[in-house]
């Protein structure tokens, strides 16, 4: 236990320990462009001083109509655009204890090694990017929801095509970015919704060797050229039997009529409160209850991750009274992970919990700040996308 022991213990180098897992998921992120590290706002963002939100310029592209080079008329000139973008900083903390008790009667050390305790902070980024992006899709006001609408591609009430197919990611991007489509790096999506395609002979899995040479499968694969993380934290929605509609053509399609007594057809009364303009001659389908599933696409440079770093990442307590002794160790991290182009309002809290990343309220597109005619950051610049499906 000589690594856990409060006189021996190494607060930095314990932390050197942790650097060195590989820290696969982030990797993954990382090698897919998907997330970049801006390094540069650690040091405007010093712990112990309170600096926890920053607001960062993004320049707008130069445009403008090109003017008529003829030696008579005159050359105009724009001024560039800078949209403002709001960064919080998010903080998390947490400690591991073991008793003397429990290593006297086992002979084993219970409190983390540094591999578990990399695990563990993966798994916390990862939860804090999942509440990131469902706050982002959770935007209101007029042009922020624009951007919503623009970047979601729901087919879930779809009659015929409810499911993720071959078709779906291809097309959710190009809804979200049109030519720019090629930009989409990375996919994170429900365990359900890879097993559907792998199934398929879709999705294949990444594999790894491990450090005794066994070659085993990681939870990420490749879709499409582009790399899948798979994760069971992402949303899903359980939902009701509904009518939606439909076309003749459709299997299982029931004509609307009055009575709905004839033979393929429903009564127009039944519909109308899942399909509230539904009219006579329309065609409806029943979709089952079932599980919408959401998931994100992220393309090269949709998230800037900053480590922005803690006094004391690690260090060591010990309780010789309560237990009858009590070793424990403490950790702590501070990193901004922030949607490009999309800005977290000033808060009225110093560090968000992962509910406060998930409202949308929070959040807005990044803008000039005007107090009128305001230009907000063009939507198909952001690469980030959402796809729901029913599996």
């Amino acid at each position: 236990m000589a690594l856990f022991d409060l006189k021996n213990f190494n607060g930095e180098v314990f932390g050197r320990y942790v650097d060195t897992v590989p820290n696969l998921n982030r990797n993954q992120l990382l090698k897919s462009g998907a997330i970049i590290e801006k390094s540069q706002y650690a040091a405007m963002l010093p712990d112990q001083t309170g600096g926890n939100y920053i607001t960062v310029p993004i320049k707008a592209r130069i445009g403008g109509t090109p003017d008529n080079y003829d030696g008579s008329t005159d050359i105009k000139s724009d001024s560039r655009d800078t949209y403002t973008q709001g960064r919080i900083v998010v903080g998390r903390a947490h400690g591991w204890t073991e008793k003397d008790f429990s290593s006297d009667i086992t002979g084993e050390d219970f409190l983390p090694a540094a591999g578990e305790v990399a695990e563990y902070w993966d798994d916390v980024d990862q939860a804090t990017l999942l509440a990131t992006l469902k706050g982002v899709f959770g935007m209101t006001g007029t042009e922020n929801v624009k951007f919503v609408t623009a970047h979601t591609y729901d087919v879930s009430e779809n009659a015929t095509e409810c499911g993720f197919k071959e078709i779906t990611l291809n097309n959710a991007i190009q809804k979200a970015l049109g030519d720019n489509k090629a930009k989409f790096s990375l996919a994170i999506m429900h365990s359900k919704i890879a097993t559907d395609l792998e199934n398929l002979k879709l999705l294949a899995y990444m594999k790894y060797t491990d450090k005794d040479g066994v070659e085993r499968d990681l939870t990420m694969a490749t879709l499409n050229g582009r790399t899948v993380l798979v994760d069971d934290n992402m949303p899903t929605e359980a939902v009701e039997a509904k009518y939606v509609k439909a076309v003749q053509t459709d299997p299982g399609a029931l004509k609307v009529t009055t009575d709905g007594t004839g033979t393929g057809e429903i009564k127009k009364a039944t519909v109308s409160t899942d399909i509230p303009d539904a009219a006579e001659g329309d065609y409806v389908k029943l979709l089952p209850a079932g599980t919408v599933y959401t998931t994100y696409v992220l393309g090269a440079g949709a998230i800037e991750y900053t480590n922005c770093g803690v006094k004391y990442p690690y260090e060591m307590d010990r309780n010789p009274k309560t237990n009858g002794g009590e070793d424990t160790l403490y950790s702590r991290q501070r990193k901004i992970f922030s949607p490009y182009g999309i800005s977290f309002k000033r808060p009225s809290f110093v560090s968000p919990t992962d509910a406060q990343l998930s409202t949308g309220s929070n959040w807005e597109l990044a803008n000039n700040n005007a107090s009128s005619g305001t230009k907000y950051f063009p939507s198909k610049a952001i690469p980030i996308a959402q796809i729901k499906t029913r599996g």
